[in-house]
């Protein structure tokens, strides 16, 4: 995409809107800082097909990236400081000292935290004392609290740009590993799919996303399906509330009882993944110990400690994070088995897409809509109006519906046969976004089909 030559004709929607979104970028640039850009990166939203809430505990995923995406204007400044700004007005400047230590407040996740998290992880991960100076405009199309990440696109883009304003050389897999990690700064326990996605995406592919090591497999989606995402237009901020680290939580407790009971090490096993490793068992066989060894009805505190033989200032310690320190009662049950259960959805999810069955549409919008109830039963991450928003748009069309994204509002998104898309957000615009203000509102930006594009990148 050049800057000094618009688009022709017969090049694509996306191309030409990212033109003027560049051109947009450097005039705005240009107005806050009186000078050009000298480069510019972009890093993809994601949308996850299949496998949600199961990679911080160790299992596969399958996203793909979207056209929707963080755009970042940057030149290395001689201020000494981190000069950043944002095209949307409700986000407010922000500077920050080269020499002064990187500080992210978990309590007030702003935007820029989020910039400051994948600065920071560049940081330490290269040792570099004295950053050089930076001034940065953002743009993005990306819904935020949508469950379509975000937050993780700017922390990679963030991360992208540092590393080259600093003259540093890293592989895509080791900055998405980094950018993982470093968003742990502003106190989310995420697994690491969002930013594997962002930076490994590759045109018109999704990947299955596994992990330890990382490695990013292309994934032939059906032909005759197309994917649509819908908002239903409750934001969810992971960094914001406690509900996302507290599943974490559980399932890291689930895993200690699960390995506790076999006889194993539990105190070196953190993850739901790693008891099915050492115990070298299928997923069946772990849903069948999930049966066997947890029960249905909350944990106590005290139950845990008891069972694990650990006492009350070790499991606050060791066991929970600085925001679940409240939380008294734990469903462990409910947490692993769902994580067992949609790991083996998601292989079976990708099986189906490689031996291209004639029943695969059928196959696969069942294995979504297994899913979600999962999600929403199980896991309990979904919210009345994305349980209302799945329910329509199964009833519009799609052959299968989820959430996607961590959950308690953001996004569904449906599998569509290709001849009933335009009959299916016909049904899903008038069905859920019309009839409400606030939602027809959003709604230009808040339904769409995807277009899986290509990850981090420079311009």
């Amino acid at each position: 995409c050049r800057l000094d030559t618009p688009p022709v004709s017969s090049t694509s929607v996306f191309v030409h809107i990212l033109y003027y979104r560049l051109q947009a970028l450097k005039s705005a640039f240009e107005k806050k800082y009186g000078d050009s850009p000298q480069f510019y990166a972009c890093a993809p939203g994601r949308v996850n097909l299949i496998g949600e809430h199961i990679d911080y505990c160790g299992y596969s995923v399958l996203p793909m990236a979207i056209e929707q995406n963080i755009l970042a204007a940057v030149s290395v400044n001689k201020s000494g400081s981190i000069k950043l700004a944002n095209i949307n007005p409700l986000y407010k400047d922000y500077s920050v000292s080269c020499s002064e230590d990187i500080a992210i407040d978990r309590d007030n996740p702003k935007w820029y935290y989020y910039f400051l998290c994948g600065v920071k992880g560049i940081q330490e991960n290269f040792g570099i004392t004295n950053l050089v100076g930076m001034s940065c405009v953002v743009d993005g199309t990306v819904p935020p609290s949508s469950g379509l990440s975000s937050s993780s696109a700017l922390v990679c883009c963030a991360g992208l740009v540092t590393m080259e304003a600093n003259q540093k050389s890293l592989s895509k897999v080791a900055l998405a590993e980094i950018c993982a990690k470093c968003e742990r700064y502003i106190g989310t326990e995420g697994g690491g799919m969002d930013q594997s996605i962002s930076f490994l995406a590759e045109c018109g592919k999704a990947k299955l996303i596994e992990f330890n090591p990382l490695c990013a497999t292309d994934v032939k989606l059906p032909a005759g399906a197309v994917f649509v995402i819908s908002n239903c237009c409750v934001e969810m901020n992971k960094a914001a509330s406690s509900h996302f680290n507290i599943r974490v939580v559980e399932c890291r407790i689930a895993a200690k009882m699960l390995a506790q009971a076999r006889g194993l090490d539990c105190s070196r096993l953190v993850k739901l993944a790693q008891v099915q490793g050492e115990l070298e068992a299928s997923l069946d066989e772990m849903e069948a110990l999930v049966e066997e060894v947890l029960h249905p009805e909350p944990y106590n505190r005290e139950e845990i400690c008891k069972a694990l033989g650990i006492t009350t200032a070790q499991f606050c310690s060791e066991l929970l994070s600085s925001n679940t320190q409240h939380v008294t009662h734990f469903r462990l049950y409910q947490r692993a088995k769902h994580v067992y259960s949609e790991a083996r959805r998601v292989l079976r999810f990708k099986h189906v897409c490689d031996s291209e069955p004639a029943d695969a549409l059928k196959l696969l919008g069942d294995l979504m809509n297994q899913s979600h109830s999962s999600c929403r039963d199980l896991y309990e991450c979904s919210c009345p109006e994305l349980d209302q928003l799945v329910e329509l748009c199964l009833k519009s069309g799609a052959v299968g519906s989820r959430l996607t994204g961590a959950g308690w509002g953001g996004c569904a998104v449906s599998m569509v046969p290709v001849e009933k898309v335009d009959v299916f957000l016909k049904a899903v615009r008038e069905g859920y976004y019309l009839n409400d203000p606030r939602r027809a509102a959003m709604e230009k930006q808040s339904l769409f089909v995807t277009n899986r594009r290509r990850g981090c990148h420079f311009y």
